[in-house]
């Protein structure tokens, strides 16, 4: 039997185009990759994501963990960012290179993705598809079902393992074709369209960009950490993460290296943060007062409290004023 191997994204389009091409008879294994940036936390539930992913589309999906390539594409991506830190066609590149080289793992003849002509201004456009197939190896072997009957014949369609007449030619971003697709496929239970990825938010680009420019080696807790939370460069450098509810204050605790501080007002109730890495000594302070600052308010007011800095065995403790809004506003990240 054929196979072919899905770059799956979880997305309707993905969907559709792995159902387009096993409706052909050909046996589809879809995976997803997963870094910080997307998809990371489907990792601790893999078979139930997996089971899922059968059950409503029924496709089979295996994720793949390419946080360290991916972390080392983004500090500087041969064709550059996008408006913030989104490296599009690059991380298309990764992940085509990335599925190329599983084909003999899966048994596959070719690639499939759910790609749209004209659906994305930066790695949709019909020559940038061109240099993702060529600059990732796949030129020939990537089918596009979706949009198939608008791009030259693949080699799958030309050695007649794929029926072209049997493909699609939809383009740019509407979505009603896809709609009336998977009602034709029972499928009406999919995620609907999602906002970019996270690289493309202005305030998660600025932070990421930070921390590339301040660390030269890229550890995946710290990416982790840069992605929820208030963030703060303190007077004298230190790195500080404030929850901002109580999931936060939770991921927070299990995140944190075990040389940070963890910080908290033990007596009234408030934020949990992390003080990450090296410390200078005059930054607890500016760390307890922004603890203080965004705390629970006592009888309606900010008053002051007691701060607790926890790190192994160690234990300090600092009674802080709440910050004024004005002393730590360009602290911010």
């Amino acid at each position: 039997m054929t196979r072919a191997l899905a770059l799956f994204s979880g997305g309707l389009d993905s969907i559709l185009a792995c159902r387009v091409v096993a409706a052909q008879g050909i046996a589809v294994q879809a995976v997803k990759f997963v870094t910080p940036f997307f998809g990371y936390e489907l990792l601790a539930k893999e078979e139930q994501y997996a089971r899922m992913v059968r059950e409503s589309y029924g496709i089979e999906v295996v994720l793949r963990d390419v946080s360290e390539a991916y972390f080392a594409m983004l500090r500087n991506p041969p064709h550059g960012y996008g408006k913030n830190f989104n490296p599009c066609i690059d991380c298309k590149i990764l992940l085509f290179r990335e599925a190329k080289r599983l084909m003999e793992e899966f048994a596959a003849s070719f690639l499939i993705t759910g790609e749209v002509i004209g659906q994305r201004p930066m790695s949709q456009r019909r020559d940038t598809l061109r240099v993702i197939e060529r600059d990732s190896g796949c030129e020939g072997i990537l089918l596009r079902p979706l949009c198939a009957k608008t791009q030259e014949p693949t080699r799958a369609e030309r050695d007649g393992l794929v029926d072209r007449e049997l493909l699609l030619d939809f383009n740019g971003r509407g979505r009603q074709p896809q709609i009336q697709l998977a009602e034709q496929f029972g499928i009406t239970d999919y995620p609907r369209p999602a906002g970019g990825c996270v690289l493309t938010e202005a305030d998660q680009a600025k932070r990421i960009a930070w921390y590339y420019a301040r660390y030269p080696e890229i550890r995946l807790n710290d990416i982790r950490l840069l992605l929820f939370g208030r963030h703060f460069q303190l007077p004298h450098g230190g790195w500080f993460v404030l929850g901002r509810d109580e999931a936060e204050n939770a991921r927070l605790e299990a995140l944190h290296d075990p040389g940070d501080y963890l910080v908290h007002m033990p007596e009234r109730p408030g934020p949990m943060g992390v003080l990450h890495g090296a410390v200078h000594p005059d930054d607890f302070a500016a760390a307890a007062g922004l603890v203080v600052r965004f705390g629970k308010k006592m009888a309606g007011a900010s008053a002051p409290a007691t701060v607790l800095f926890a790190s192994g065995g160690e234990e300090r403790f600092l009674v802080a004023e709440p910050l004024a809004d004005a002393l730590f506003q360009e602290w911010s990240l």
